[in-house]
């Protein structure tokens, strides 16, 4: 298999060059040159693959979704160890409505209590087997609005002859999501930027770019740009839609909160190789360029705008170039999905009245300010599209992560995940630079 930029297809190479580049040297991401379609083959075996009534083994399922997309790479023969160390905890999908027309996906149960624990994990797991033997280390750059940059971190702490650099926007994360990037010290080193998440996104992609960095550093990317943290989230929309399929018959219905793209975009990936995945709704924040460019087919990026739901805040989302690779305009792109946008009131508003509610299955629902607006899409559906569909809320992160916001709208404690709680007990570290390319340069 090889990969393509999505600026020149005549510009490919393979799985693991593609993984450790991150960017391509056009300033392209790279997609796979043509789209296996093997899960399709799955599908009739949903129920017996999957067990109904069972946890999902999605280390096993990972070797399947990934084993075109590494075949023939110095990868393919140790991806059952990849896969083996990155998905060592669940992605379980539990009912909320009595008819089980509806669910969630709770993606927080990796170490940093968010759904980048899976990609960032994963692409720890292949750097570290690619860095054998290399003469000088891996420097990682990963721009974050709050949640990448954590799990980045965990995945790759004290990893040999990898070292990490953390750019989030001071001031616009959560304070546990400041502890997360913060935390680590050894080969981690976090910087807190003076600009706004898209400022972080561009000085990483500038860094690529910069000949001075690329002659003194071996230069890889871990943000949703890179390849090996985008294409295994594809696989919690496989198994998760397997286990719809198996149970009932009916493909699941997806709404995704939405920032940078790169989790709608494995949804759309996995949906590309044959999953059993009907629509496909994003769920962005006050950050409304996906939702406008949809409406009226103009794409007007613009600076980001400070929401409850931080990690979503994403003027210029990178990932948008993969789906315009996909579906070059506006139109095709309305034919494989569809986005709204939600306000700060309005989520305030759902996360108070679904942890009020009485109809769910569990009492006392309580979402993050993310998947609150997942929550509040869905409520905005007619009745028609939702009696049609059996729908998936995408839970991203756990409200313990945004206990500020969360607590006082529910007047109610959130308990603290045990592998939250211990990130409390490190110390921290972190420099103040502003957001231009020679502070990177110097904080590096």
């Amino acid at each position: 298999m090889q990969f393509i930029s999505t600026r020149n297809p005549d510009l490919s190479i393979g799985f693991g060059a593609a993984l450790r580049q991150g960017l391509a040297p056009d300033g392209g991401l790279f997609v796979p040159a043509e789209w296996p379609h093997h899960i399709a083959d799955i599908v009739p075996r949903a129920k017996e693959i999957l067990g109904v009534g069972t946890e999902d083994n999605l280390a096993a399922l990972a070797r399947q979704v990934m084993q075109p997309f590494c075949a023939g790479d110095a990868l393919a023969p140790v991806m059952d160890a990849i896969c083996s160390e990155a998905f060592n905890f669940p992605a379980p999908l539990q009912p909320l409505s009595a008819d089980g027309r509806l669910s969630v996906l709770e993606l927080f149960h990796g170490p940093t209590a968010a759904f980048k624990d899976f990609g960032a994990r994963f692409l720890a797991a292949t750097l570290k087997r690619l860095q054998v033997g290399k003469s000088r280390p891996l420097k990682i750059l990963v721009a974050t609005s709050g949640d990448t940059g954590g799990a980045v971190a965990a995945a790759f702490h004290r990893q040999p002859g990898i070292e990490v650099v953390v750019l989030f926007p001071k001031g616009l994360v959560s304070p546990t999501q400041e502890r997360q990037l913060t935390c680590w010290g050894d080969n981690v080193r976090s910087c807190a930027v003076r600009g706004t998440f898209d400022d972080c996104q561009k000085l990483v992609k500038e860094a690529f770019l910069d000949a001075d960095l690329a002659n003194q550093f071996d230069l890889s990317s871990a943000n949703s740009i890179n390849l090996g943290r985008l294409l295994p989230q594809a696989v919690y929309y496989v198994a998760s839609s397997l286990r719809v399929f198996g149970a009932t018959g009916e493909r699941a219905s997806y709404i995704i909160p939405s920032g940078n793209l790169g989790n709608a975009t494995a949804c759309l990936w996995a949906k590309r190789m044959g999953a059993p995945i009907a629509e496909i709704v994003l769920a962005h924040n006050a950050n409304k360029t996906v939702p406008d460019y949809l409406s009226d087919g103009v794409l007007r990026p613009r600076p980001s705008v400070a929401t409850l739901a931080s990690a979503m805040d994403v003027g210029n989302p990178s990932n948008l170039e993969r789906l315009l690779s996909l579906y070059p305009d506006a139109a095709a792109l309305r034919g494989a999905l569809s986005a709204h946008s939600v306000d700060d009131a309005a989520i305030r508003a759902r996360i108070r009245s679904d942890y009020r509610r009485t109809d769910w299955v569990s009492e006392h629902t309580v979402w993050c300010p993310h998947t609150a607006v997942a929550a509040e899409v869905y409520e905005r559906l007619s009745a028609e599209q939702r009696a049609r569909g059996r729908w998936v809320l995408v839970a991203t992160a756990h409200p313990a992560k945004f206990r500020e916001i969360v607590e006082p709208l529910i007047e109610s404690p959130v308990p603290v995940p045990e592998n939250l709680a211990r990130l409390f007990e490190r110390p921290v570290s972190c420099v103040e630079i502003d957001a231009s390319l020679a502070a990177l340069k110097s904080a590096m």
